[in-house]
């Protein structure tokens, strides 16, 4: 009588390897969970997604977690920026405000991004 000891381990393998085949084909990791250079691939492919009038709620859930952030309330008015990391400056292990891509929004609604967009926040002034 021949052992059953092959045909239970070849079957747990094909089971694991099944398994693990699946994990790789379905599995998406969140922005937050990405390697920096993935995670800046995809913040730049997101934003071209992205457009005037989102809440910062349909961001966030869109990009992960900012890089940085800050707000402010001008007048009736509250101001916030998210900085997402959309390019590479320089290789020292931190990513740095002037790697990202900054998103102001007022109110809870995105009004701008790119280069001029934390120029537009910093001369927001409080009271105005």
């Amino acid at each position: 009588m021949k052992s059953k000891v092959p045909v239970i381990i070849g079957s747990i393998f094909a089971a694991y390897t099944a398994f693990v085949a699946v994990v790789v084909l379905v599995y998406e990791p969140t922005p937050d969970e990405m390697h920096w250079e993935d995670r800046q691939a995809y913040n730049n492919a997101k934003l071209a997604d992205i457009t005037i009038g989102q809440s910062l709620s349909d961001i966030k859930l869109l990009m992960g977690k900012a890089d940085f952030s800050e707000a402010k309330v001008t007048g009736n008015t509250a101001l916030q920026v998210l900085f997402y990391r959309t390019h590479h400056a320089q290789s020292d292990g931190e990513t740095t405000r002037d790697e990202c891509t900054p998103l102001l929004f007022k109110d809870q609604k995105l009004i701008a991004w790119g280069s001029d967009t934390y120029d537009q926040y910093l001369t927001a002034t409080i009271g105005s």
